[in-house]
Formats: C-alpha cells, sequence, structure tokens
C-alpha cells in the first residue's frame, strides 16, 4: 500500500464552491476522491501523449442491416488482433447494435484502429477512452 501524504492548497472560495457541487454531483465521497481522480486523469492523459504503451476502449453504435458494416468490422479488428484484448457485442434494438473494443498497445497502433474504424461507411457513433495499463500509477 502506498504512503499517504497530506497536502494543503489554497483556493478561492467560488471555485471550492463550485468544485464542492462537482464532486458532489459525481458521487465523490470527499474532496481528497475528487482531486485524486482528476490528478489521476491529468496523468492519464500525459501518458497517452508521451507514453508508448497504453490501453482504452472503442465503442461505437451501427445499424446491423447495412450492407457489408459487419464485415468491414470484423476484417478491421482482425488486423489489430494483436491489441484487441476482447470485444462485446450488444444488441440496442432491433436495427442498432453496440460494440465495446478493448485494447492494448501503441498509442500509434491504437489511433490507426480508431481511424480505420471510423473510416467505415454506416457507423453511428464512434469514441475513444483513453485509460491507462497502471504501470505508472500508483
Amino acid at each position: 500500500m502506498s504512503k499517504i501524504t497530506r497536502i494543503s492548497i489554497s483556493v478561492e472560495e467560488e471555485i471550492l464552491k463550485k468544485f464542492d457541487h462537482f464532486s458532489e454531483e459525481h458521487g465523490f465521497p470527499t474532496r481528497s476522491e475528487a482531486v485524486k481522480s482528476i490528478m489521476r486523469e491529468v496523468l492519464i492523459e500525459e501518458e497517452w501523449t508521451k507514453g508508448v504503451y497504453v490501453a482504452g476502449t472503442i465503442s461505437l453504435v451501427y445499424d446491423h442491416h447495412k450492407p457489408g458494416i459487419v464485415q468491414k468490422l470484423l476484417k478491421t479488428q482482425h488486423d489489430f488482433c494483436s491489441e484487441i484484448q476482447c470485444s462485446q457485442h450488444i444488441h440496442l434494438d432491433h436495427d442498432n447494435c453496440m460494440e465495446i473494443i478493448v485494447l492494448r498497445g501503441t498509442k500509434e497502433r491504437v489511433r490507426e484502429i480508431l481511424k480505420q474504424l471510423r473510416q467505415i461507411k454506416g457507423l453511428k457513433h464512434v469514441v475513444l477512452t483513453m485509460t491507462t495499463t497502471g504501470k505508472h500509477l500508483h
């Protein structure tokens, strides 16, 4: 377990009120947990900027009735089988499906699969959620 260090900061009262509202609205039990979460987000963003090996998910929504879309998605995913850890297919309704693809690899390869997926016509939504492998966050 990591050693806990206490810090103090000076902040304007209005900013603190807004931050407390944010923390409560987002379900953080304490200010400390909210601040730690924000600090981790910044460190993960930096990891993606400077790092080589990253993790993340790509979520996409599409109408599975569009001709060829499923085959194009599968082909693209097979082209990146070293980076794709797993995927999940969800039936949203009679026409629409969602895929969640979990990735781990170099940031260049992860961004390349995102780019190739975005080029598939008929996708309604494609989004990358960057996260961390956890190696650099303790």
